[in-house]
């Protein structure tokens, strides 16, 4: 899943890492490393979790190191999507020291950070196991890292909705009531997407079963979010629905109640809180 998620993002992920690198470094490089560490200096670190989770973020700190890590190598002991615990040792890093300490920040934050959400994640995906159901992601991400976020999204299990504005067209509450209605905004979307080369998702938030009804009558939609119902107001919904469409509820669900949503019968649940609600996963990278 890795290789795929590098494929696929490759772009955004270089983004990501260079602009990450140079917010640490600037021009300048890491001026208390060159003071202490000649040139040829090596040195041998490991990463050891203080707290437990599932873990994401290796395949992305080998990325790192792949444009700005030569001659340092990272050991996984744990891979990506597998679960830890306290105490456990999870990667070695071994080669340049300058390197290692000048990467070392972006490389422990981004690990913290995703595997804080992947932990958030598998438990929220745990919870409604028992049926059909799978937990979205959203567009409530940190500014800059977005990619990593959401990949460690599908490290936990979940599915990403979609990665920005450009890659799907989801019709929301501002976009239907400026545009006078969503019978008016579904027939300018048609439009648009029949023109062009190639076809992208759309994604329809309804507020009631009467804009539900809208919807049915244009089954071109990929899917129909069900925002802000109750779970009573969400399985009257998906019945009525009645498996024409994808289904997806979103609004105040939480890892508390998300299983009540998911037993309602919908395809999907959205939440923003799996990104920017996580906490992060307590890791310490120190030398051997």
């Amino acid at each position: 899943m890795s290789n795929s998620f590098i494929s696929k993002y490759q772009n955004e992920l270089i983004a990501c890492v260079d602009n990450a690198v140079i917010e640490d470094l600037s021009k300048m490089g890491d001026h208390t490393s060159k003071a202490i560490f000649p040139k040829g200096h090596t040195s041998k670190a490991q990463l050891v979790a203080k707290g437990e989770g599932v873990l994401a973020g290796v395949a992305f700190c080998e990325f790192v190191l792949q444009r700005h890590g030569q001659g340092v190598s990272l050991s996984p002991v744990v891979a990506d999507g597998a679960t830890f615990s306290e105490g456990a040792l999870l990667f070695y890093l071994e080669g340049d020291t300058q390197t290692i300490l000048s990467l070392e920040r972006l490389m422990l934050n981004a690990v913290q950070r995703m595997s804080g959400i992947a932990s958030l994640t598998s438990k929220v995906q745990e919870r409604i196991g028992h049926t059909n159901c799978k937990v979205l992601d959203t567009r409530k991400t940190t500014p800059n890292f977005r990619i990593a976020e959401k990949w460690a999204v599908a490290i936990g299990g979940g599915v990403n909705h979609r990665m920005g504005l450009y890659d799907a067209i989801m019709l929301k509450d501002n976009h239907i009531d400026f545009c006078g209605g969503l019978a008016l905004a579904l027939t300018k979307t048609k439009a648009y997407v029949d023109a062009m080369d190639k076809q992208i998702p759309v994604i329809v938030e309804t507020r009631n079963l009467k804009e539900v009804d809208v919807c049915l009558q244009n089954p071109w939609i990929s899917r129909i979010l069900l925002d802000n119902m109750s779970p009573k107001e969400l399985a009257l919904a998906v019945s009525h629905i009645n498996g024409n469409i994808p289904t997806e509820a979103s609004g105040n669900i939480d890892l508390e109640n998300v299983a009540t949503y998911a037993e309602t019968g919908v395809d999907y649940v959205s939440m923003g809180a799996i990104t920017h609600a996580a906490s992060i996963v307590d890791l310490s990278l120190g030398a051997v």
